[in-house]
């Protein structure tokens, strides 16, 4: 009979250790610094970093785990805890990047005298259309477009490449702060409300 109960305890032990639940964590901090590294080779400069000006983002756990007896496991075993990096050198990224940082020098004149300000969801818009000569509206309006479509896709492709297409809205709000506190004094940005504040 103990012959028959040191396998099955065995086979139990193994069992729970392989049903271990795994917490993965947004890396937020790594994820800051992936942002500034992005930003600051799109603005062509690396600025004096101030304090943000938005408040920072609480991590939240994305849990990956067997459906089988879960909720009993996690009662008997600590749930362990992988971090995560942040990779942002895959060739689309590179491309979205450059894309920006060519369009950027079309754009700083009007970041500079305010026409444009960044969105509190780490995109661009025209903040004050009378500050930019009638004749150039429509091609600052493109630009904006164009603009936001490649921020939109190198969010997207970012955590596609990490692996965590689901990590899609953390990132983008991870480059809302960090374009903010990325830019130079006097550029226009929205708060968390909409409105809009001068930094």
């Amino acid at each position: 009979m103990k012959l028959i109960r040191i396998p099955v305890a065995l086979a139990l032990v193994l069992f729970v250790a392989a049903c271990v639940t795994i917490n993965v964590y947004f890396p937020a901090e790594a994820a800051e610094k992936a942002a500034d590294r992005i930003i600051q080779d799109v603005y062509g400069e690396v600025p004096d970093v101030q304090t943000d000006p938005v408040e920072p983002q609480t991590r939240r756990p994305m849990q990956q785990a067997l459906p089988v007896g879960i909720a009993l496991l996690n009662l008997l075993v600590t749930p362990a805890h992988a971090k995560a990096d942040i990779s942002v050198n895959t060739p689309a990224i590179q491309q979205l990047k450059a894309s920006m940082e060519k369009r950027h020098r079309k754009l700083e004149p009007s970041y500079t005298s305010g026409a444009i300000g960044m969105t509190q969801n780490g995109e661009l818009a025209m903040r004050d259309q009378k500050l930019v000569p009638m004749q150039e509206r429509n091609s600052l309006k493109s630009l904006l477009s164009k603009e936001n479509q490649d921020r939109s896709a190198l969010y997207k492709e970012i955590a596609k490449a990490n692996g965590h297409p689901e990590w899609e809205t953390e990132i983008r709000n991870t480059f809302a702060k960090r374009w903010v506190g990325n830019a130079p004094s006097g550029w226009w940005y929205q708060n968390k409300q909409g409105a809009w504040k001068q930094k």
